[in-house]
């Protein structure tokens, strides 16, 4: 066997949601963020397109300009009688207390002869790497997707094309929780053996 099947298992299986309000103050490094952003670039891609794009908001200052136009694009794009104060005031939070954000966007094709739909799943997959990298670190990973990270605003805050799209704020920090246990239903459940 190429690699140890037991340990790809246990990081697959053990990879899970940890939330912002879970995170200490322990940084991440940026030594560990390159890592995860490398692993991601591996992901599978129709042509070879490449379509990820990422943008690191690990400083301070960063941080704190992506929590006020979260909060803005939050207000702008959510009609009055729809705001929760509780939503507005943890995207605004989240960002102040992690370690790192990293928005990952799709670039769009020029050409556009790779279907977007194929570009949205590799930019997917690439996610999938990166949250199994930080899992192997033991770095707590939320993919966040707020609604109003799909709008022309978010397109025009992080600069990028208007075909393109922001697929996830990812947040990265250690968790001052014990790492949490699930379960998946067994294959039998959502799963057809064809036969002639």
């Amino acid at each position: 066997m190429k690699f140890n099947l037991s340990e790809v298992n246990d990081l697959i299986r053990s990879r899970r949601t940890i939330r912002p309000e879970q995170f200490t103050e322990r940084k991440v490094q940026k030594d560990q963020i390159e890592l995860i952003l490398n692993n991601a670039q591996w992901a599978p891609n129709h042509g070879h397109t490449e379509p990820w794009r990422f943008q690191v908001f690990q400083s301070e200052a960063s941080r704190n300009a992506l929590s006020q136009n979260l909060g803005r694009l939050y207000m702008e794009t959510t009609p009055d009688k729809l705001q929760n104060d509780t939503k507005l005031a943890k995207l605004i939070r989240r960002p102040l207390i992690s370690s790192v954000v990293i928005a990952v966007n799709m670039s769009r094709q020029i050409e556009e002869k790779i279907p977007e739909i194929e570009e949205i799943e590799a930019v997917s997959c690439a996610i999938q790497n990166m949250q199994l990298t930080a899992n192997a670190y033991g770095i707590g990973a939320f993919w966040s997707t707020p609604k109003l990270i799909y709008t022309s605003g978010m397109n025009t805050y992080l600069n990028i094309k208007e075909k393109d799209k922001c697929l996830g704020l990812i947040y990265l920090g250690y968790t001052r929780e014990e790492w949490p246990k699930s379960h998946r239903k067994p294959i039998e459940y959502n799963t057809i053996w064809k036969t002639p």
